[in-house]
């Protein structure tokens, strides 16, 4: 026989060793933790006396600090800003991840301080507008825009990087 041997069936304590590695190798959310169990005990099945309780597992790793979604959303979201993204990727992202709304004030505060800073760092690591060679044809410039707003950024910043001439410095305040 070559096939693999099948891990055997998750119980309380399996499951609780590996949340505990996940939680020590990857920062994550409460969310993206619950996912990440159910998703187990649906491939490994469950062999525990007890029903599987994965949420009562993540209640309990957010109790001990284990978790924190408040700060991974603002670590996720000044992560984002750094890469470029606009407030509307971060909060999909966010959101994906299972933060709540209250979790996410501090983390929606940071990011419209710094919408224009992570526009600009798009440009820049894009090549658009100020930091392009030379000004683009109407089909590149389009896809700027589209560019743009793929990374969650407003039109009408788009449009003033994109329409920007290249070495052209542009400020928050026009």
């Amino acid at each position: 026989m070559t096939g693999k041997r099948l891990p055997p069936p998750l119980d309380e304590a399996a499951l609780r060793d590996m949340a505990l590695r996940h939680v020590a190798r990857f920062a994550t959310s409460r969310g993206k933790l619950l996912a990440y169990l159910k998703r187990k005990i649906r491939e490994r099945g469950w062999g525990g006396e007890q029903p599987a309780d994965p949420d009562g597992l993540a209640d309990r790793f957010v109790d001990l600090g284990y978790i924190d979604d408040a700060g991974y959303a603002v670590m996720k979201s000044a992560a984002l800003a750094r890469r470029g993204y606009g407030a509307r990727r971060i909060d999909e992202t966010l959101r994906a991840a299972g933060i709540a709304e209250e979790d996410r004030q501090q983390a929606d505060a940071q990011i419209a301080s710094e919408a224009w800073i992570a526009a600009e760092r798009f440009a820049r690591r894009k090549r658009i507008g100020p930091y392009a060679a030379a000004p683009p044809d109407p089909k590149q410039r389009d896809k700027a825009i589209a560019a743009f707003l793929r990374a969650g950024h407003g039109y009408a910043v788009a449009r003033r990087w994109v329409d920007a001439a290249p070495g052209e410095e542009i400020s928050e305040a026009e």
